[in-house]
């Protein structure tokens, strides 16, 4: 519904600007047309031509002293802005580039000469410049009033760059390519009301977290789900399991189709289909259905898990992510805690059965799906300027205009070949990919370890109820939201740090400046807590040692998670979604082994070696965020995809 009412604002705002102009072009026309005496050849009307492949017009206007001037004007600036750049400024590309856009079709071009002359070598004068203008002005007589009134027009039409297309874009003609009419552009998802932006990121949160939710509420009927489908409690494991898998494995599509298609309707289709595979979770005859039903929910669950970075970043300009990113964070992590909570409950209840942890998932599932579609409008910027690129060859008949998306005028197919294969590339050849990867998967070992740790946890070691052992998974959700007390500092740096960079003629922080919430004890509060909870994880000692362990471990955890999410999205931006994807891979498959591995972890190692073992494991990660801190930028200056420096204002 919002992307509908958003793509008809992009056509009003798209007449608007041609009506304001329009009369400017008119004007131009007027001073152009031909005077009494002169005519014109008019196109064929039988012949459609395309005019992106070489059908090149007369770009300029002969009675300004720099006819190109407006060619290759910078990104939002206006005609006439520039007027006092010298020809002679022009690089020798977009001379040679504005010399072919101009000559008459079938005619040879001249051997580039600096000073603007051709054939000095020849010994010819500079009287055939003269001859060429003359020539020019002659064609500019004979062309249609219409024809270069359409080129004169998107020279004037701010935001829209003109240049020539290369071999391997198709063509050899004029492109114009459309971008916001500048910075303060009110279709720039950036540039939206501050409670519009608020809101969809409380949506995307909101999605984060339902899937969450799913993906953990079936631990904690494992018994019921072995008692009636006959199997044992390690096999009905695999049922939380393979939807964490499935995660994994609908990470590589889902954030690749968000590049090539847009957000919206990622999230939409995805849902729908989780959706109606969870409900086929709830109604499965039989064990090997369940299994099936739930990993093909968790690959259609796997959508916010890569494309809400991408969102996220589509609403906020860097500065502003350093406290909107933790939002999502935070509901990204409270999902697989609040499904235990809500899955012991019904675990513990003789009337419901275990089948209700798939029809509560539903129930909630549909509320943001509803979300999703009635108040979720569009925001990535390739697809919005789709949009206005559309409606500007609607409204002007000519097809020129073309989003940076279309240029190529590849088959959706190919770009999403290209884009599917991308994750495999970055996780082959970026060691940032890498060691984020591993360092993100040691935490969700952890975290989803918990699942069916929690029970030997609290449950056989201090005899607590699933209900109650399921609300001990609240302490690390008082964790999460500990951490977001940091933003109020860091938010505070970035203000004093961005200020610095500025007047060193920057103008946004490096990658690494996100690494500050991982630096800031979160790194060393994963393996002190494991190492806490489980040396006091005794029924001799107070519960409540455990459970303050469990608050410190949701700190680190939800630390580190902004650290790495951030910096990747910083590091690659264009290539985040399938960088984001590797990751997710990667840290989901090993999270769904653990918690099959789990149950005769605890069996057989107890509560205080499982632990012991997996805080040495995170302990080996600390140093992590302080070596990319320290030499992130030389990493990222050997990266083929990774940015390597700040732009410049």
């Amino acid at each position: 519904m919002q992307s509908f009412i958003q793509y008809r604002k992009f056509k009003h705002a798209v007449e608007a600007q041609l009506e304001r102009k329009g009369r400017l072009a008119d004007e131009s026309a007027e001073k152009s047309s031909p005077q009494p005496g002169q005519t014109y050849t008019p196109e064929p009307s039988g012949r459609e031509k395309d005019v992106e492949k070489g059908d090149a017009e007369f770009e300029g206007d002969p009675s300004s002293p720099h006819p190109h001037e407006h060619l290759h004007a910078p990104y939002g600036v206006r005609p006439g802005e520039v007027a006092a750049v010298r020809r002679s400024s022009v690089p020798r590309e977009a001379e040679e580039t504005m010399m072919a856009t101009n000559r008459p079709q079938g005619e040879v071009e001249p051997p580039y000469r600096p000073g603007g002359s051709s054939n000095d070598d020849e010994g010819e004068d500079d009287d055939d410049d003269d001859e060429l203008m003359r020539q020019r002005s002659s064609l500019a007589a004979t062309l249609s009033p219409q024809a270069s009134g359409n080129t004169r027009l998107g020279r004037m039409l701010t935001g829209v760059n003109i240049r020539r297309r290369s071999t391997r874009e198709g063509g050899d003609g004029d492109v114009f390519v459309v971008g916001y009419e500048g910075a303060d552009d009110p279709l720039d998802p950036h540039n939206w009301g501050f409670g519009t932006r608020v809101r969809c990121t409380l949506i995307i949160a909101a999605i984060g977290c339902v899937v969450g939710i799913a993906s953990a509420i079936d631990s904690s009927v494992v018994r019921r789900v072995a008692a009636e489908f006959g199997v044992g409690e390690v096999a009905a494991s695999l049922g939380t399991g393979l939807f964490l898998i499935g995660f994994g494995a609908g990470a590589l599509f889902a954030g690749p189709i968000s590049e090539t298609v847009g957000r919206n309707p990622v999230y939409i289709v995805t849902l729908i289909l989780y959706m109606i595979f969870i409900m086929a979770a709830g109604l499965a005859p039989n064990f090997g259905a369940w299994l099936a039903f739930r990993f093909i929910a968790g690959v259609f669950g796997s959508t916010p898990l890569t494309c809400a970075g991408g969102s996220i970043s589509d609403l906020w300009r860097p500065m502003e992510r350093v406290w909107t990113f933790p939002i999502f964070a935070n509901a990204a992590f409270t999902g697989p805690l609040l499904g235990p909570v809500a899955g012991g409950w019904i675990a513990q209840s003789r009337t419901l059965s275990w089948r209700w942890t798939e029809w509560v998932t539903l129930l909630v599932s549909g509320v943001v799906l509803g979300l999703v579609v009635l108040l979720q409008p569009e925001t990535y910027p390739p697809t919005l300027l789709k949009w206005k690129a559309a409606h500007l060859r609607a409204l002007t008949g000519d097809h020129r205009y073309r989003a940076e998306l279309e240029i190529r005028r590849e088959s959706f197919v190919h770009r999403l070949q290209r884009a599917l294969w991308r994750p495999f590339l970055l996780t082959t050849r970026e060691p940032i990919i890498v060691l984020i990867s591993l360092y993100l998967t040691v935490v969700y070992i952890v975290l989803f370890g918990f699942l069916d740790g929690y029970d030997y946890i609290f449950g056989q070691t201090y005899g607590e109820s699933p209900g109650i052992t399921g609300i001990c998974f609240l302490g690390i959700i008082v964790g999460l939201f500990g951490a977001s007390a940091l933003v109020l500092v860091i938010y505070k740096w970035a203000k004093h740090d961005l200020q610095k960079i500025q007047e060193q003629g920057g103008d946004k922080l490096p990658p690494e400046f996100r690494l500050w919430f991982s630096m800031l004890g979160g790194a060393f509060a994963i393996p002190i807590s494991l190492f806490w909870m489980g040396w006091t994880a005794r029924p001799d000692i107070s519960i409540w040692s455990p459970l303050a362990a469990s608050v410190l471990f949701g700190y680190g955890i939800l630390c580190v998670f902004i650290s790495c999410y951030q910096y990747i999205i910083d590091s690659y931006e264009t290539y985040s979604a399938s960088a984001l994807a590797s990751i997710t891979l990667i840290r989901y498959v090993a999270s769904g082994g653990m918690v099959v591995a789990s149950i005769p972890f605890y069996q057989n190692m107890g509560v205080a070696y499982t632990c012991t073992i997996l805080g040495c494991i995170s302990a080996v990660m600390v140093p992590v965020p302080y070596i990319f801190y320290r030499y992130g930028p030389w990493i990222r200056k050997h990266s083929r995809y990774a940015i390597t420096h700040t732009s410049k204002a």
